[in-house]
């Protein structure tokens, strides 16, 4: 019962500050102008990442072997039983056309709707925890008091690319719908949180809302609809990942050969969203192309900077793919590779020798095709991948999405992604001898460590690198571009992730910034903490605020259920509704327990620890001392602090 009163009256205290401390206690009409502050009116909409939405068949379809069938709503993303018993059956559930991409003729699925789409994949005692995605980040909004209909989840089928989104399940109109149905039901604007691919699917709504509105409305429906923007993990320039995924499949740790994954992989249109390229190169302007006659064959050019042919990598640490092509044409196992494509002969140094040719290639020779047409007289896919870049990305009607992003147009962005952990930056491939689609083996991998390159062997490797690594998935080049949306002048805090007094924190203001470089805080750290830096700009654009935050040593899929991430989420959110707030973004001076989880028991002084925050309250069933170790129910001035 204790339990009971003491989480109530955590989520009275919350809602309180959520609906009296923000705006004047009149009724809003909902239509976001005389939203005023109240932030009781706020929204949450979580856009997920790739392969984080569940999806349920929509076809009967009978599995011969096999005890288990695929019937209506059963779910294909994923069930890891059907796909250990009725791998083919699952297959045929999960592959697109690489063309059209339909479904196949026997089956066909589709995303599930509601917040359990994207919480867990795969529900089970077992399986849940394993493919727990956004359930954490659900728990902290119901600890903390908010209402069910403020959170809404906007799955989609993240195996389209996003003109088939848009094509096929009218995507960006019904999230359109969402955002004004959240203005409508609470009477605010939204915050969105988006992960991983859902940034890029964010990115696209905004451009294809530019050709729905008029121009003159698009920032007053922004303004009225979107109060803040949390990008997680962005890929915002690519990932080199992608190019693994083509050539030797991803397997995304399920129980399937590397070949098997390659062939699922390359049939969704959504494997070439993430794929790398150049911060140099920009695609043409989509609406003299729309407005104008004979809009129908929309084809978009790269116009490079003068740096690009001067960059060494287009602005990546190295070459992200390096394959070796055959020149020898024999029964042992070439005779699936005819001759070289007219791409590859301006790349060969050694024909006369005929030895097997390294061809390398940068970030923008993979997303302007270079890469998938030198390939193509020696694998099958490289024509159907060429086919699937131009169709579903160069000629897309609204943008090119393998093109930089500049600052979205909303008033508060936040960016954030993990660093400093071993990720991938480039390959090298050479034939493997074996038939499609395990022609081709990963000889070496080049990977980004704490601003060093090395191979996988461990040597040294030459190269760009930057001045950090990583999330182990996207590469620090890309998490970071979002830096370049930061102003001439940078507020730099470093501090440490755990729960501390303030005596590690260092702070660095109006540091100068130029755009397109990184911004390379002067401070120190200890080797044995982990450390948030925030780069914190809230004057080079009137009424707008961009932040950049970076978590040492937190991977790419677990920042959306980190403790970490989501305290400080909850802190600049209490901050923001605070009418005697009196800077634009919290302090970072202190940091202290705000649930249970993060009492523990002092055994060197015999109590709990951050005596002010927490108490020792033992609870039938509490196991040890740490566990009866709990926050004060007088939680209003510990709250203050962070004002």
């Amino acid at each position: 019962m204790n339990e009971m009163l003491r989480g109530a009256s955590r989520a009275v205290l919350f809602l309180l500050l959520f609906q009296g401390l923000g705006g004047d206690g009149s009724e809003f009409v909902g239509d976001g102008r005389d939203f005023g502050g109240d932030y009781s009116k706020l929204s949450g909409i979580i856009i997920p990442g790739f392969a984080s939405t569940q999806l349920r068949a929509w076809s009967i379809l009978d599995c011969p072997y096999s005890p288990l069938d695929f019937n209506p709503l059963d779910l294909v993303w994923l069930d890891t039983t059907k796909l250990l018993s009725a791998v083919n059956c699952w297959l045929k559930c999960i592959l697109l056309d690489p063309y059209n991409q339909t479904d196949h003729p026997e089956c066909k699925s589709r995303p599930d709707s509601g917040l359990s789409a994207i919480t867990e994949l795969d529900p089970g005692y077992i399986t849940g925890p394993l493919s727990s995605v956004w359930k954490e980040w659900v728990k902290w909004c119901i600890e903390f008091g908010i209402e069910a209909n403020a959170i809404i989840a906007v799955p989609y089928d993240w195996r389209l690319s996003p003109k088939m989104l848009e094509e096929r399940d009218l995507y960006f109109h019904k999230l359109k719908l969402t955002f004004e149905t959240a203005l409508k039901l609470r009477g605010g604007p939204s915050i969105v949180f988006a992960h991983s691919l859902g940034n890029n699917v964010f990115r696209y709504f905004l451009e294809w809302l530019k050709l729905e509105i008029a121009p003159k409305h698009y920032f007053q429906w922004l303004d009225q609809h979107i109060h803040a923007y949390f990008a997680v993990g962005a890929p915002l320039l690519g990932a080199p990942d992608t190019i693994k995924a083509t050539l030797s499949g991803s397997t995304f740790g399920l129980p399937i050969s590397e070949g098997t994954a390659r062939v699922m992989c390359n049939s969704f249109g959504s494997s070439l969203w993430m794929m790398p390229f150049s911060k140099y190169c920009r695609g043409d302007d989509v609406y003299w192309k729309h407005f104008s006659k004979g809009n129908g064959g929309v084809h978009h050019s790269y116009h490079c900077s003068e740096q690009e042919p001067q960059s060494n990598y287009s602005g990546w640490p190295t070459y992200i793919a390096n394959i070796e092509v055959p020149l020898v044409h024999d029964s042992a196992g070439y005779d699936a590779y005819p001759s070289l494509s007219e791409v590859t002969h301006e790349n060969l140094t050694s024909m006369e020798c005929g030895l097997p040719t390294q061809l390398s290639f940068s970030a923008l020779e993979t997303s302007d095709g270079t890469f998938f047409k030198a390939i193509e007289d020696y694998d099958p896919d490289g024509k159907r991948l060429s086919y699937q870049l131009n169709r579903l990305y160069h000629s897309d009607p609204v943008l090119n999405p393998l093109t930089p992003w500049d600052r979205p147009p909303i008033k508060t962005v936040f960016c954030i992604y993990g660093t400093d952990l071993k990720t991938e930056v480039g390959y090298y491939f050479a034939p493997s001898g074996k038939p499609y689609p395990d022609n081709w083996i990963i000889t070496d991998v080049i990977y980004e460590i704490e601003g060093s390159l090395f191979s996988r062997s461990g040597n040294l490797v030459d190269g760009d690198p930057g001045i950090a690594s990583g999330d182990e998935t996207v590469p620090y080049h890309s998490l970071s571009w979002c830096k370049s949306w930061l102003g001439p002048k940078v507020n730099i805090t470093r501090a440490p992730q755990a729960e501390h007094d303030g005596s590690d924190v260092q702070i660095d203001t109006n540091v100068e910034h130029n755009y397109g470089e990184d911004i390379i805080p002067n401070m120190t750290r200890s080797q044995r903490g982990k450390y948030i830096t925030y780069y914190e700009d809230s004057e080079s654009i009137p009424g707008k605020r961009t932040a950049v935050w970076e978590l040492d040593k937190v991977n790419h899929r677990n920042i959306v259920r980190s403790p970490v991430l989501m305290r400080e989420l909850w802190l600049q959110m209490l901050h923001d509704i605070h009418p005697n707030a009196k800077s634009s973004f919290v302090t970072k001076v202190k940091r202290g327990p705000l649930r249970d989880e993060d009492c523990y028991w002092d055994y060197g002084k015999a109590r709990c620890a951050w005596p002010e925050y927490c108490e020792y309250r033992y609870v039938f069933g509490d196991v040890h001392l740490g566990q009866s170790c709990r926050i004060k129910n007088n939680s209003t001035d510990m709250l203050s602090h962070y004002l």
